[in-house]
């Protein structure tokens, strides 16, 4: 596997974030694979935040300023996303591991010179701080997951019901280059339905970040990149997930979970139960929302930060 390129800045990216994160300083960090993109605002204990997918940085907008009030907020592209850069297949999908992408974020921050520091993520972006809090215990403070269920605990309870709902979870993992190739038909529409399918009701997208997430998303790169992240999940993630399980390891720092109600998850898991068997001492906080929480419910999200990670 070689170092893969970035996308380049553009006046439009960058004005974008000025719009939607004003306040917020980019910053192309490099990684020993390639160039990931943050952005980093505010005053305070570090604070790094993680996307989730077919999305980018921008989905915190509406949560991120309020946060960094109190924090020095950092906010990424995960690698194969946006910004940041995008490596091809390798073997194993090692490059998609979500323990990969963890060691890359906690190199992100020792750049930016944060040792340790507390940790949000959603989705995908919630996988992979769930497995930084579990490799690197003594970086993690504290740890916040939003509308995830671990790998391992999702493919022994999928079921037909679920399995219709979170139908990409399979499509994604077939053999390349199927799905690539299916994909590649209209990627444009394939990634506005993961967006806009997992919930009954609309999504509040500001329009500019959603036309974000769709052009960023929609790039062979980035349709690679997603295939290669969900085949890692049934492979690489699974494995990690089994020997953890069977070691009798926890995520030690406290835990806040959250699920949209109205969102898959919630309506197919026991989310409590769950997360308890990870974390103990998990805390919980369902939201009467579908899955893209930090969209559907920011104030909700706000509050419920600010007093964890206070």
């Amino acid at each position: 596997m070689t170092p893969s390129e970035p996308l380049p800045e553009t006046p439009s990216s960058a004005a974008l974030d000025a719009a939607l994160l004003p306040g917020f300083e980019r910053r192309r960090v490099a990684a020993p694979e390639g160039e990931v993109l943050a952005l980093v605002g505010g005053k305070g204990p570090p604070l790094l935040m993680l996307h989730g997918d077919p999305q980018t940085h921008l989905c915190w907008h509406r949560i991120a300023p309020r946060l960094a009030e109190r924090f020095t907020v950092v906010l990424t592209d995960l690698r194969g996303r946006g910004e940041s850069h995008k490596p091809g297949g390798s073997p194993g999908h090692h490059a998609y591991h979500k323990r990969t992408l963890a060691a890359e974020q906690l190199t992100v921050m020792e750049r930016l010179g944060f040792r340790r520091f507390n940790l949000v993520g959603h989705d995908r972006g919630a996988r992979v701080a769930r497995r930084l809090a579990l490799d690197h215990p003594d970086r993690v403070e504290r740890l916040a997951v939003m509308d995830i269920v671990p790998a391992l605990d999702f493919y022994e309870r999928a079921d037909s019901a679920i399995a219709q709902d979170y139908f990409y979870f399979f499509f994604l993992t077939q053999p390349a280059p199927l799905p690539e190739r299916l994909i590649a038909g209209d990627p444009r529409a394939f990634m506005g339905q993961i967006l806009t399918g997992l919930a009954d009701r609309a999504v509040p997208y500001d329009p500019r970040a959603l036309e974000a997430y769709l052009s960023a998303a929609s790039s062979e790169q980035a349709v690679a990149a997603m295939c290669e992240c969900f085949r890692a999940g049934l492979t690489g993630d699974l494995a990690a997930d089994r020997a953890d399980r069977a070691a009798g390891r926890r995520i030690a720092c406290p835990t806040l979970v959250f699920w949209g109600e109205q969102g898959v998850v919630g309506r197919h898991f026991d989310m409590a139960a769950i997360w308890r068997a990870w974390a103990p001492e998990a805390g919980f906080a369902p939201l009467p929302c579908g899955h893209f929480i930090p969209e559907e419910a920011p104030e909700a999200v706000t509050g419920r930060l600010l007093a964890f990670l206070s």
